[in-house]
């Protein structure tokens, strides 16, 4: 493991694990993530970002300075609990994972709890998808990405496009997904101590923002209670000392029960969500290398366009 992992899990844990304990509503991570965004993380060069439309919903589309002969579109979540983060907080990263693919990429800015408790958040994540391909983009030529909150609404999305029989895209992916709100895994309680940013006792008040009483079990927000049959290749990265590390591998197990091509890769002591730091870790650049090499192998597959 790097130096950088080192100083930057020093720094997680005594700096923003604890600014998210004291936090009482959502306006100072709010902040605080926009800040600390717009100055740690950076797009490669040559990289164009526009507000645009889906349907009803702004989006922030990302367009790389060189972009692929019939591109990609990656269609991303952020996370952020369902309260804080948005499309300008992770467009460094996703950025980053299109330069590498010569694809697009367009980041709808869903709704946010507590103003728009569920089930805002899954029907903007419909809406976004309905509207793309409603646009003319292949569903094939989709792939559908998130991370934290953003995993469980990406892949809440998939479980809901599976159920009802609709076109499918031709991947998805989540760093660090949250899928289950029930909290029921082990490691939510086991890695409570050494997750070096997210506190567990926070999770219910935060859940309780966004569900406002609606079970916690429904698919939409809880992939692990869905089913998949039908659904394309999946690839998911964890890291074993964060509370959400159970979440990820429970996911896989649902979808390899169902029949789908799963890739889970663990790390050791990485940070909930370490991609985004990518222009700090080494190994944030090396999870986004991986990735990419796997979304390139998805759409060479015998059949695929």
């Amino acid at each position: 493991m790097s130096l950088q992992r080192y100083l930057l899990n020093g720094w997680l844990r005594r700096v923003e694990k604890p600014r998210m304990v004291r936090a009482q509503t959502p306006e100072p991570l709010r902040r605080a993530f926009e800040f600390q965004a717009k100055l740690l993380f950076h797009a490669p060069r040559g990289t164009t970002q526009r507000w645009t439309k889906l349907a009803h919903l702004p989006a922030l589309e990302i367009v790389p300075k060189h972009v692929a002969a019939n591109p990609l579109t990656i269609l991303y979540f952020h996370g952020g609990g369902f309260t804080f983060g948005s499309p300008r907080t992770h467009a460094a990263m996703v950025a980053q994972l299109a330069y590498r693919l010569g694809a697009r990429a367009i980041l709808p800015q869903y709704r946010l709890a507590p103003e728009a408790p569920f089930p805002a958040a899954p029907d903007d994540a419909l809406t976004a998808w309905n509207a793309l391909v409603a646009a003319g983009t292949a569903p094939r030529d989709i792939v559908i990405g998130g991370d934290s909150a953003g995993g469980a609404l990406a892949f809440g999305l998939l479980a809901d496009l599976c159920a009802k029989g609709a076109a499918l895209p031709g991947a998805v992916f989540g760093f660090s997904p949250l899928t289950d709100m029930t909290h029921s895994g082990e490691s939510f309680q086991k890695n409570a101590d050494c997750d070096v940013l997210l506190p567990a006792i926070r999770a219910d008040r935060m859940g309780q923002m966004f569900l406002m009483q609606h079970p916690p079990e429904d698919p939409r927000v809880s992939p692990v209670f869905g089913k998949f049959e039908g659904a394309p290749p999946i690839w998911i990265t964890v890291g074993d000392t964060e509370i959400l590390h159970d979440d990820a591998l429970s996911l896989s197990q649902v979808c390899q029960r169902d029949g789908v091509d799963v890739t889970l890769v663990e790390q050791h002591d990485l940070p909930h969500v370490w991609p985004i730091f990518h222009n700090i870790l080494p190994e944030a650049k090396e999870s986004l290398d991986s990735l990419a090499a796997w979304i390139r192998q998805q759409r060479d597959r015998p059949g695929e366009s």
